[in-house]
């Protein structure tokens, strides 16, 4: 029996993908940290453990740790949700802006930080200008030698066929899916499928609350941020507002604030409030870099003024943990940077990953060694 046991339940982002990348992302992971550190870290096989649960477990001998590990999914909500069709999408993606534009608090949105706002609205920009100007350069050109109204038909088929490949490789279309997901989700009614998943999320992490865990933590990562909210609302009322001490909320890459600004999301507002009277343990950790999350940005102080949970807000800094040839930095990079926190990088960083993983002590402690670096 290892010295050290932790739980971890792991809430994703909006990713079709599923427990297949996630577990052999892990598995790769730690891989790289055994490699680099010289302890002989491991992850288990998968194996199902619910209707909406998969486990594995992560092993590290040399310290003799173990950390239970639980996917709860919900990609196949993000499955159904994810809109195939362009046109479709078009419509959805259309939908979905008019109501941020009503309804996005754009003040407090900038004040929270620009790279968002950016990441919000270049999608659709892009995705209309694109095409738009290679038609105009296309169609300009092959209307030297073709009547005009062909010229310019032939020259919008070929800017789409063009355009297509670089929006995906700018993941342009990911995003308007993603907008359009928590737009749909916090200025409307409760998502039914949503309500229900959340449900069981938590009656699987209050099971736990009466076994003998060292550390309980609940991961979430980018869209799993937004979802953490009304499940720790959840928790919260099953537990009469008073959650174990060896409990804590890490959030890595949150993107809370795209539905908390909004004025009609009156129902998330409430869930952020309840939230703002509790006191339990919130780390979040957050890239600058990091378009699609908001860095430094406590959520709860949106809707209240003096929130009550102890709550760390952390740069990874991973430009520090990074040789500068493999550092991903840039624009080109920016999908790319929302996912290392998932990863290691080239040295040992006490909030990476699968250090959190593997170390036999609670995650305070690896962020105490964390700001004395």
């Amino acid at each position: 029996m290892a010295g050290f046991k932790r739980k971890v339940f792991y809430v994703g982002g909006f990713d079709p993908r599923g427990v297949r990348f996630y577990h052999a992302l892990a598995v790769e992971q730690v891989a790289r940290y055994a490699k680099l550190t010289g302890e002989p870290a491991s992850v288990s096989t998968r194996r199902n453990a619910g209707e909406f649960r998969t486990d594995w477990s992560i092993l590290n001998p040399a310290q003799d740790v173990e950390t239970d590990y639980s996917f709860l999914r919900w990609d196949d909500i993000v499955r159904t949700a994810w809109v195939r069709n362009p046109f479709a999408l078009a419509v959805r993606a259309w939908r979905a802006y008019s109501a941020n534009i009503r309804h996005l608090d754009f003040e407090t949105g900038k004040k929270l930080g620009k790279g968002p706002l950016i990441t919000l609205f270049y999608p659709p920009i892009l995705t209309i200008a694109l095409p738009l100007l290679l038609t105009l350069i296309i169609g300009g050109i092959a209307a030297i030698w073709l009547p005009g109204w062909i010229a310019f038909l032939a020259a919008f088929v070929a800017a789409v066929l063009i355009s297509a490949p670089l929006l995906r490789k700018w993941h342009a279309p990911w995003l308007l899916r993603f907008f359009v997901f928590n737009s749909e989700l916090g200025g409307g009614d409760a998502h039914p499928a949503i309500e229900a998943r959340l449900d069981a999320f938590a009656q699987e992490i209050l099971a736990s609350f009466d076994q003998p865990w060292d550390e309980i933590l609940l991961l979430t990562h980018s869209n799993g941020s937004i979802l953490s909210v009304p499940l720790m609302v959840r928790l919260l009322d099953r537990c009469s507002g008073t959650l174990p001490p060896n409990f804590a909320l890490v959030t890595m890459g949150h993107c809370i604030p795209l539905v908390a600004c909004r004025r009609d999301a009156t129902r998330f507002h409430d869930q952020l409030r309840r939230l703002a009277q509790a006191d339990f343990r919130w780390i979040d950790i957050g890239s600058p870099p990091d378009g699609a999350a908001y860095f430094g940005v406590n959520p709860m102080a949106i809707v209240a003024p003096d929130p009550r949970p102890r709550m760390e807000l952390l740069s990874p800094r991973f430009h520090l943990f990074y040789n500068p040839e493999t550092y991903h930095k840039g624009y080109t990079n920016k999908y790319e940077i929302h996912f290392d926190y998932l990863r290691m990088g080239d040295r040992r960083s006490p909030l990476d990953f699968p250090c959190l993983m593997t170390a036999a002590r609670p995650i305070d402690a690896s962020v105490a060694e964390f700001r004395a670096i």
